[in-house]
């Protein structure tokens, strides 16, 4: 019997710091074992296949990871290709690049590459994703929606993500764009999901006790709609303003970190913050 020890997700809100610290990408490259590890860059999400893989490839080598692949999948047929497939074979960490979440949902949900991915994810394999690699990761996932506008329910379109993290709701270049409206309107619609807005150059590292800590140079806002004692979201128009009321909001920034379990933050004295 196969032993189940799930892996690490790294939740990237996007424009992660590429020039400097490259903290963020460091702390991957730590994760999928260092300069021992291998990581496959799976670069579905993007239009620009080859220059986004070849960036990639270039950073992590940079930070000193010399074991790196990149995987284009451009069809659903590369998805099913027992070629692409033995790529995978070995990986310590997959990286989800990002452009659009639903090019990443159509070509592998359902597929042989998507039945992989989970079946080594639970066995130990780190998850890493910026931006659109960041949103795919839960069951629901935000697609698209108004930035910088008060909450409706035609601010944000939602469809079935990868499903690797439970209970939560993710969307990314949070604050950067104004996007607090579309998720508060992604949680009104459900209040049992937890809202994660993740800003540029911040993750979340979540383990498998279902915590997480923040990382990178900005915050992670949480939405927390599970105790609203009242919203409009059922009888009110798509363009009609949403009414919520006891919505719970908690931002943290890195150091920080946030029992997924309990709906609660893990609060520690910290001296570098």
């Amino acid at each position: 019997m196969q032993e189940t020890k799930q892996g690490i997700l790294i939740i990237i809100g996007g424009a992660e710091d590429k020039s400097n610290d490259c903290t963020i990408l460091r702390k991957t490259a730590e994760l999928a074992g260092g300069t021992d590890g291998k990581i496959v860059i799976l670069t579905a999400a993007t239009d620009y296949p080859s220059q986004v893989g070849r960036e990639y490839k270039y950073l992590f080598n940079k930070i000193g990871v010399s074991n790196i692949d990149t995987l284009h999948i451009e069809t659903r047929e590369d998805s099913n290709d027992l070629g692409r497939l033995k790529r995978l074979k070995g990986a310590s960490c997959l990286f989800f690049t990002g452009g659009d979440q639903l090019k990443v949902t159509s070509l592998i949900g359902g597929t042989a590459i998507e039945k992989s991915i989970k079946d080594a994810f639970s066995t130990g394999l780190v998850i890493a994703g910026t931006s659109a690699g960041a949103s795919v990761m839960s069951e629901t996932m935000i697609t698209s929606g108004l930035d910088d506008e008060a909450p409706k329910k035609c601010t944000v379109k939602m469809a079935p993500g990868l499903g690797l993290i439970h209970g939560v709701v993710i969307d990314q270049h949070f604050a950067q764009r104004g996007r607090i409206g579309r998720l508060l309107a992604a949680v009104a619609q459900n209040p049992k999901v937890l809202g994660i807005g993740l800003d540029e150059d911040t993750a979340i590292v979540v383990k498998p006790d279902n915590t997480f800590e923040v990382v990178g140079s900005n915050a992670v806002t949480i939405l927390d709609g599970i105790h609203s004692n009242y919203s409009n979201v059922s009888e009110s128009h798509p363009d009609d303003i949403l009414a919520m009321t006891d919505i719970v909001l908690h931002i943290l920034p890195r150091n920080h970190e946030f029992d997924l379990s309990n709906r609660a933050p893990i609060l520690r004295r910290f001296t570098d913050c």
